[in-house]
């Protein structure tokens, strides 16, 4: 067994070529650490640029949203702003199909939240309804507004 001897600078000196090996296996080791940590570093900066561009198409969905009134909670909002936008989006002429609109949210909101949702679209209309506690939205889109609400269904 070679054994090492203390030097002045604190480093132990090892006896022939086991020294150089020990120095190459500490080098090789310090440059596998510092690799790691750039490629930690360029993982992190590839997270937070995916989730700038979520933001951004976040925000681009929730752009020109504006809630008149609710008592939803905002997950369901945020799902009906996320289908009207798409809807929306899809629709080729510029004049919005309104029937559809209200069509497609209903079903949507009858299939996942269960029923009785009812949905109506338009530029003017005037309502008064009664509704569910927590199931009512009524928001503007562009220049369309949209009333979505929840009523209790009784079993007959």
């Amino acid at each position: 067994m070679k054994k090492g001897l203390a030097s002045e600078s604190g480093f132990c000196e090892m006896e022939g070529s086991s020294a150089e090996e020990e120095l190459e296996r500490r080098s090789k080791f310090l440059h596998s650490l510092i690799q790691k940590k750039k490629k930690d570093k360029n993982d992190v900066v590839v997270v937070e640029q995916k989730q700038q561009q979520q933001q951004q198409l976040s925000d681009d969905v929730l752009k020109k949203i504006r809630v008149r009134a609710s008592d939803m909670p905002l997950p369901l909002q945020n799902h009906a702003f996320k289908i009207s936008r798409a809807l929306l989006d899809s629709m080729a002429s510029p004049k919005v199909d309104s029937k559809r609109l209200a069509l497609s949210l209903k079903k949507e909101f009858d299939s996942t939240y269960g029923p009785a949702w009812h949905c109506i679209v338009g530029t003017s209309f005037g309502s008064y309804v009664t509704h569910s506690l927590g199931g009512f939205l009524y928001f503007s889109i562009d220049k369309v507004y949209v009333l979505l609400f929840k009523t209790a269904v009784q079993p007959l």
